[in-house]
């Protein structure tokens, strides 16, 4: 499921070239010179406590409930001082109303059909991104990775990057190959900007997760289809559940609501004080 709104990496790594004719510098000033372009230490990553109390806030910012201890909010939204704050973006399909910024400057990272026009999630109105080749996930790793880095500076402790499981609704144009290597890139442009990267979604995907580089997992209804303990026992716990109906959000709490954090929302995730906004936990 996608609300909202990813550009790559970067580690910089510099070391001092061997000199000509094979002079070795030991000098003083050497010793300075490689100490000024000596590789700045990444940033430490933090990663959620399991079971924290957690708001899925990706429709409206609000202020969070009592008790709660985790939040995730949309990459234009602020962070929440004190909180473990997640920036969720949407970084395998375009938000609705950024399509035609897409066509614009980057068509061709759009996927097509066979008749050239755009693969739609239909049931969020959302194009997906063209993961296909590694050329195209370079590009949108550093469109994304730009939204990441942005997450980083405003503070957030953490990056959910969306519909993971976009390679499901291709038609086959994607693999979920394609989308575990954009996937990486992804991972290691958060690790760099000093955040933690959760996975969003799909159990296929949890025997790579490692490789990949995720931290932790927000996992949208896995109550409602059995999937909590598989979770669980990749993250360690450190996973985030949110649940849409009622029966499923008890069918959550009686399955692991105890150790993992479980939170029911309504489908469009309505800030507070908006007709048909729910928020219960365990």
């Amino acid at each position: 499921m996608s609300k909202h709104a990813l550009t790559p990496f970067l580690r910089r790594r510099s070391t001092l070239a061997a000199l000509a004719g094979g002079v070795a510098a030991t000098s003083a000033a050497g010793l300075l010179l490689s100490s000024a372009f000596a590789a700045k230490p990444a940033p430490e990553v933090v990663l959620p406590k399991a079971n924290a109390a957690f708001d899925y806030q990706i429709g409206g910012a609000y202020t969070p409930p009592a008790g709660v201890r985790a939040v995730s909010r949309d990459r234009g939204a602020k962070p929440v001082r004190g909180l473990y704050n997640i920036c969720y973006v949407n970084a395998f399909q375009t938000q609705p109303d950024a399509l035609e910024q897409w066509q614009k400057k980057n068509p061709d990272l759009l996927l097509r059909d066979g008749r050239g026009r755009p693969v739609n999630d239909e049931a969020w109105g959302e194009a997906l991104l063209d993961t296909s080749t590694a050329a195209k996930r370079t590009r949108l790793a550093k469109i994304v990775g730009s939204w990441i880095d942005g997450c980083a500076k405003s503070g957030f402790q953490a990056v959910e990057p969306d519909n993971l499981d976009s390679y499901e609704r291709s038609g086959g144009r994607l693999t979920r190959a394609h989308n575990a290597a954009f996937a990486k890139l992804l991972a290691a442009r958060a690790h760099a900007a000093g955040l933690a990267i959760g996975q969003k979604n799909t159990t296929d995907l949890l025997g790579q997760r490692k490789a990949i580089g995720f931290d932790f997992a927000v996992a949208e209804e896995c109550g409602r289809y059995d999937e909590c303990a598989d979770y669980a026992t990749a993250y360690g716990n450190r996973v985030f559940v949110i649940e849409y109906t009622s029966r499923d959000f008890r069918k959550a709490c009686s399955a692991v609501g105890k150790k993992l954090s479980v939170v029911q929302r309504d489908l469009e995730v309505r800030p507070a004080g908006r007709a048909g906004y729910v928020f219960r936990t365990c």
